[in-house]
């Protein structure tokens, strides 16, 4: 038997898809479907007054957006915290900013991995020159 503790309440569970129990999944499905109404009735609001009013945190509505469950398109004023520095942004899980930090911290990980290999076999070279030299 596939038995897992839900990662929410700790209940123990048969594991499914959803990888909660299913008092869980259905207090997610009632919370979704709360929001959506809400996002229906009051289609210029943000996350922070979504989350006011619905009583739902900040972190179960981005996930709700992050899963295409609530679509953003047409709530110009809807968006959500970027996963590094909290900025709102609307698409993706990283605002601009933090993208292109991470790209070129990347960037400079890999050019002084490719130089310490370089200095590496430099020195491995050089000795073996020695020690060639030396028999």
């Amino acid at each position: 038997m596939n038995l897992d503790n839900c990662p929410r309440c700790g209940r123990l569970y048969l594991k499914n898809v959803m990888e909660m129990c299913q008092v869980c999944v259905k207090e997610l499905e009632y919370q979704y479907e709360i929001c959506v109404k809400y996002l229906r009735e009051n289609k210029g609001t943000n996350i922070q007054e979504l989350s006011d009013a619905t009583e739902i945190s900040i972190k179960e509505i981005t996930r709700f957006i992050r899963e295409g469950r609530i679509s953003i398109a047409n709530a110009p004023n809807m968006m959500y915290p970027c996963e590094v520095c909290g900025t709102l942004i609307r698409e993706g899980h990283m605002c601009d900013n933090c993208r292109t930090r991470l790209r070129k911290d990347l960037t400079n990980a890999a050019q002084e991995s490719a130089a310490a290999k370089a200095a590496k076999k430099d020195q491995t070279g050089a000795y073996r020159a020695i020690d060639k030299q030396r028999d």
